[in-house]
Formats: structure tokens, C-alpha cells, sequence
């Protein structure tokens, strides 16, 4: 079982041919609102593979928080761990260009998520396998969650986005850690190359189209991605953490866990909207037979 603790948003997405610079205004060719929230994006990615998954999080009491929590109910993700709360729900405005994305966040009822709220769901993290965590609820929080996971005993997956909250006193209670290359550096101040040598099995590095890597204690071992041709990459890093998830708490070695969720994330990118594209396991196993 899985247990995911962080940000639930509603995405308020708009497509354009070219981005606008600054002061310029730019006609628009698509615009949609769909759930999302990286810890939201990874609940569901764990789901569809098939994986026991729980959400912990915090909505507003408005429309899309009502949205949010039946998208969750609908994608088999538990939500007994899915506080109300007065106010706004959390939205990502995602700005769509040939390809690529820029991504404004307003945290709205994701910054109530308090120790508190984690003290109430204890008996989803003594049940789970393993807890996932990102950097979009409030840090003293995941804080806090890492020293009641690491107290009884739960293996975590932390995905350090922002990384500008991330605190190098949380390494030691992160089993799994997954920035990519832009991230890592920023963490650790180091080249990759450093930074994986120093946290072997345990810092799983993503590089985008190339894939990701991970030093195994004894050789660097790079694990290619997939060809694809990307339609929107919003949830390409989400369906890789979720499918990693996936993996390890279904007993795969760290390579193939990884290899796993690099197809997951190729297969991802492929159609609209951050959950859109999320495959189920079928799916990735399809890919990963076409590659042999």
C-alpha cells in the first residue's frame, strides 16, 4: 500500500503557439480545467498500475475541491485522508507552448496541511509500504511526516519540487529521493556525479528524454528513456515517481523499478493534461515489450 502526502490542485490549463514575453499579450488555442497537484498526479499514476494507493491532502470547500476529491474516487485512490477545509482550493495556472510548459502555483488549501492532520491519518503510515512526499505543502509539515515515518519504520519517497524547501537535514529520512538534474544540483550544491556516489541506491536522478540514473553502490548504472512524441509534458515527472512507487512496493529491483517508470512517463506525455496520459500497467508493460 501507498500512501501519498502533499498537494491536490485543479489546473487551469491554457494552450498557445508562443509563449508571450513580458508586457505582450498572445491569442490562446486551447483552454481546460483538469485535476492535478503533484501529489495528486502521483496518487493516481500509483493507482492506475494497479497499486493499493491513499491520498492525504487538503481541498477548499469550493467547487473544485468537490472536482478534486471525486477525480481521486474515480481513479480508485483512497481519500479517507482528503481533509475540507474553508477557503480555496489550491490551482496551477499551466501555460502550454510547442511542447513545453511554464507552471505558476497558488497553494490555496494545500498550505492547512498541518502535523495535526498527519497525527490523525497515523494508521494509514503504520499500514503503508511506502509514503510519498513532494514540496508543495507546507515544509514543517514534511518535516514532521519524515519523523513519524522514520519512527515506525516507513520507507519514503521524497520528490524534492520546489526544491527550493527542501533542507539537507531531511536526507536522512528519505529512502528514496528524485530530483532531476536542475533540482539536484540546487540540493546539493555538487555535480551529479558527486551526488550520487554519496547516496547510493537512493538518489534516483531523472533526465528527461535520456531517462534517469542512479549510482548502485559500485558502478553508475543509467537507465535510457523512451522515444515518444510528447504532446503535453506537464505529468511526465508525477507518472515517474508514481510508477516508481509502483515498482518498489511490488518487489522490483531498483533498475527495473526505474526502467519501469521511465516507460510509464514516455507513454505519459503522449496526451493532454497532467493525469491524462497516465498509463495503466498493461499499458507500460506493452512499451517495455516493444523496447526488448
Amino acid at each position: 500500500m501507498i500512501t501519498v502526502i502533499g498537494s491536490a490542485n485543479m489546473d487551469l490549463v491554457v494552450g498557445t503557439k508562443n509563449f508571450p514575453d513580458q508586457g505582450e499579450t498572445v491569442l490562446g488555442n486551447v483552454f481546460d480545467t483538469v485535476p492535478g497537484g503533484k501529489g495528486a498526479n502521483q496518487a493516481i499514476a500509483a493507482a492506475r498500475l494497479g497499486s493499493e494507493t491513499h491520498m492525504v491532502a487538503c481541498v477548499g470547500n469550493d467547487l473544485f475541491g468537490t472536482s478534486i476529491v471525486n477525480n481521486l474516487q474515480q481513479n480508485k485512490v483512497g481519500v479517507t485522508g482528503v481533509g475540507t477545509v474553508d477557503g480555496a482550493s489550491g490551482i496551477a495556472n499551466i501555460l502550454l507552448s510547442e511542447g513545453d510548459n511554464r507552471i505558476i502555483v497558488v497553494p490555496g488549501a494545500n498550505s492547512l496541511l498541518m502535523p495535526a492532520h498527519i497525527d490523525e491519518i497515523e494508521d494509514l503510515i503504520k499500514r503503508s509500504q511506502l509514503v510519498m512526499l513532494q514540496l508543495e505543502i507546507p515544509i514543517p509539515t514534511v518535516i514532521y511526516t519524515l519523523a513519524k515515518c522514520q519512527a515506525l519504520g516507513i520507507p519514503v519517497m521524497l520528490n524534492p519540487a520546489p526544491a527550493g524547501g527542501f533542507e539537507l537535514d531531511m536526507m536522512p529520512s528519505i529512502t528514496y529521493l528524485t530530483p532531476n538534474e536542475t533540482e539536484c544540483e540546487q540540493i546539493f550544491g555538487m555535480d551529479m556525479v558527486s551526488a550520487l556516489e554519496k547516496y547510493p541506491n537512493r538518489l534516483i536522478i531523472t533526465l528527461g528524454n535520456d531517462g534517469a540514473r542512479f549510482f548502485d553502490g559500485k558502478k553508475h548504472v543509467i537507465v535510457e528513456g523512451f522515444k515518444t512524441n510528447a504532446v503535453d509534458t506537464t505529468g511526465a515527472g508525477d507518472t515517474f515517481n508514481g510508477a516508481l512507487a509502483h515498482g518498489i512496493v511490488a518487489g522490483m529491483e531498483l533498475e527495473r523499478a526505474v526502467r519501469f517508470a521511465n516507460a510509464a512517463a514516455s507513454l505519459s506525455v503522449e496526451k493532454f493534461g497532467a493525469q491524462g496520459g497516465m498509463p495503466s500497467f498493461g499499458e507500460v508493460e506493452a512499451r517495455l515489450e516493444e523496447s526488448r
